[in-house]
């Protein structure tokens, strides 16, 4: 029966946000502190230094860190709500953030979660103010004191239209805290930012090959409270926020805020309202602010539909002209814990955390045959089709984790995609053959360096496989895996029983009954060992390296004192401290096995085996493992260039063996855990 098992799947409440300050106080305690010692709020975690700034160049101008109240004599957190004009883009290039905060402000209720309602700069201020984040399947509760940079005392970051609000300046700054600096902040995807805001999953369009349904696929999306983004592509840097002659800007992040379809000149006109997040520069082609489109149109309509628009940065187009001039479309659809009750569609949603680990769990794509099944693997159980149609409608979603907060040590977003296969029943952990001779079912579409790839399946009912890797193997990252269905679905991850099948060896036979090779053992073991008939590590190492050494398939330049001292530890069942000969003969049953299974992934007789087989050679010798233990093996035991040479693997499968029958002769009721107090303890690790 297995000892433990364990799964990856995250268990913390998604709803309830996590103070996130280094000393554990809440917002609610760090303000109350300052308003009772008469204090302003100063965060030491996010310092109003240089350091919050930048973190990979020197500051380019003299920031200085200033209080609204030193910026204005009537400062407010929100004026008259907040809007899509409260944002105006500084002198960061976080334009991406930008336009994920102007679909923010569409959705009140999400909004509200963002930027909670309960500060202002009244009776209660106290220089502190607090945001809230989704990160991986988290809420994180993030206060920052209200120190701005400024230049000549003008906000030089994000600001709002109105010179005395300061709800949008507060929240760039809690966004770049969450990352570690504000240059952190620089180039991103709008889809990023929208999945941080609401928890939601990404999905992206490539609108030069978009279904003929993309109308009413946004219409819908935004109906149901999804937020959306858009974009030009560029094809070089020198073309980033150039801008068009109909006066769009290339390379930038826009943000899409609504979906019309008016009657005009007799037919009906399909339009979209899109911002840029600047605050100005405006398309002025057809059915723009003052296009003579507009004179054609109901002026009830006209009226309901422009809403006295200005200069703003905001404007209507034609959703042709759009197809025709812009080129990706984001929408983040909302998971259920951010769905309002009259949301037509709920989202079933799995959702599990993992690595991927050198030399043991970064098997890189399909392209490195050989590793790629040690990836991480999880099963899916699709049992009930769509109301609909006989076919599962699901959204996979793969997400790394923390590597924009990574890039100030040189760390950037790592190239990933997934793969699905159609499962075998009753299987754990599918090996290299199974890869090697069936096609998947379903990808995504490629691998690409963006935080999350997300996909779209519909797949009949059935049991699938879901791999998720890096596209190169050997590179290491931590990521998230969210599977979305219409109907409930099974998901589990697989590898993940740990357990042992250690049958009692047989007896040793009797002198009589030796075989040539047990006589030759017995005649060497007998000169080693003294006057007590027993040997001790020393003398096991000579002999081991001594037998070993004619056996000219195996390659090593002898056995470590360590790996003997986890054999006599294995063997010694009176705890003496040394072996006598009916115990080594017991011992060389299993060498002779663990030699062949080494030689059977020694392929290129080099004397090593690669540490991405060990968890093949611990299956064969009995012994499952998770990802996580595995992952511990293979930085304790492979070198540089992840392989495993024949002294530590012996160490390994030794202590292993000894490690798995000390539990299982603590573990009586077979229950997969045990008692011990701190001799027990002390003596298990000891003997280990």
């Amino acid at each position: 029966m297995p000892v433990i098992s364990t799964s990856s799947r995250s268990k913390s409440d998604p709803n309830q946000a996590i103070p996130t300050q280094s000393d554990g106080k809440t917002f609610e305690e760090l303000r109350s502190e300052c308003l009772q010692k008469g204090v302003l709020f100063e965060d030491p975690d996010f310092p109003a230094k240089d350091s919050s700034l930048f973190f990979s160049q020197s500051v380019p101008v003299n920031f200085e860190w200033k209080r609204p109240k030193e910026l204005c004599d009537n400062p407010e957190f929100i004026v008259g709500g907040a809007d899509r004009t409260d944002i105006c883009q500084g002198q960061l290039g976080d334009c991406w953030l930008l336009a994920a905060i102007a679909s923010l402000t569409l959705k009140k209720d999400t909004l509200a979660r963002v930027v909670p309602p309960d500060q202002d700069f009244g009776r209660r201020y106290a220089g502190i103010f607090h945001f809230q984040f989704w990160q991986h399947n988290k809420w994180l509760d993030i206060v920052v004191d209200d120190r701005l940079p400024t230049v000549r005392n003008r906000l030089v970051m994000l600001h709002s239209a109105s010179n005395n609000e300061f709800w949008s300046a507060l929240l760039e700054k809690a966004y770049a805290k969450l990352h570690g600096s504000y240059e952190a902040l620089k180039g991103g995807s709008t889809m990023e930012a929208m999945e941080d805001f609401t928890g939601g999953v990404g999905e992206n369009y490539d609108l030069k090959s978009a279904p003929s349904d993309l109308f009413t696929i946004m219409k819908k999306a935004l109906d149901r409270g999804s937020m959306m983004g858009c974009s030009i592509n560029i094809t070089s840097s020198a073309e980033s926020e150039a801008r068009t002659s109909t006066g769009l800007v290339k390379g930038h992040a826009y943000s899409i805020t609504g979906l019309e379809e008016v009657e005009y000149q007799g037919r009906k006109v399909r339009l979209i309202r899109i911002r840029n997040p600047w605050g100005q520069v405006e398309w002025n082609g057809p059915w723009s602010d003052d296009s003579r489109e507009w004179n054609y149109v109901d002026r009830a309509e006209k009226t309901r539909i422009l809403q006295n628009s200005t200069d703003d940065g905001e404007f209507w187009m034609e959703f042709e002209d759009f197809k025709r001039n812009y080129d990706t479309v984001e929408i983040c659809n909302m998971t259920p814990d951010a769905l309002t009750d009259d949301t037509k569609r709920h989202w079933e949603v799995n959702l599990f955390e993992g690595s991927w680990i050198r030399g043991s769990t970064a098997g890189g794509c399909r392209n490195y045959i050989d590793t790629f099944w040690t990836n991480p693997q999880f099963q899916l159980q699709l049992v009930d089709a769509d109301d609909e149609d006989d076919v599962c409608s699901v959204v996979i979603a793969l997400m790394q984790k923390n590597r924009r907060k990574l890039r100030k040590e040189g760390l950037d977003l790592e190239t990933i995609g997934f793969a699905v296969y159609e499962a075998p029943d009753d299987v754990d952990q599918l090996g290299k053959d199974f890869f090697r001779y069936n096609p998947s079912k379903a990808r995504s579409r490629t691998y690409i360096n963006m935080r999350e790839v997300s996909e779209r399946f519909t797949l009949p009912p059935g049991r699938y496989l879901l791999v998720p890797t890096t596209f190169q193997p050997h590179h290491e990252a931590d990521f998230i895996v969210r599977i979305f269905s219409e109907k409930k679905a099974d998901a589990i991850e697989m590898g993940a029983t740990i357990d042992a099948d250690l049958p009692d060896p047989p007896p040793p036979s009797a002198p009589e009954e030796e075989t040539d090779e047990e006589k030759f053992l017995r005649k060497l073991f007998e000169q080693l060992a003294g006057s007590d008939e027993a040997i001790d590590v020393y003398e096991l190492q000579e002999m081991l390296n001594g037998v070993l050494s004619r056996r000219k398939e195996i390659k090593f330049e002898g056995l470590s004192l360590h790996t003997c001292h986890s054999i006599i530890n294995l063997m010694d069942v009176d705890n003496t401290g040394k072996i006598e000969f009916q115990e080594f003969k017991v011992f060389w049953e299993k060498m002779k096995k663990w030699i062949m299974l080494f030689l059977s992934f020694d392929t290129d007789r080099s004397g090593k085996m690669s540490s991405y087989e060990l968890r093949s050679a611990l299956n064969a010798a009995g012994m499952k493992l998770n990802n996580r233990l595995l992952a511990m093996l293979g930085l304790r035991f492979a070198d540089d260039k992840y392989d495993i040479d024949f002294d530590d693997y012996l160490t390994c499968i030794v202590r292993l063996e000894n490690m798995f029958r000390c539990f299982q002769n603590m573990d009586t009721q077979k229950r997969g855990r045990v008692r011990m107090n701190m001799m027990q303890f002390l003596m298990l690790c000891m003997n280990v």
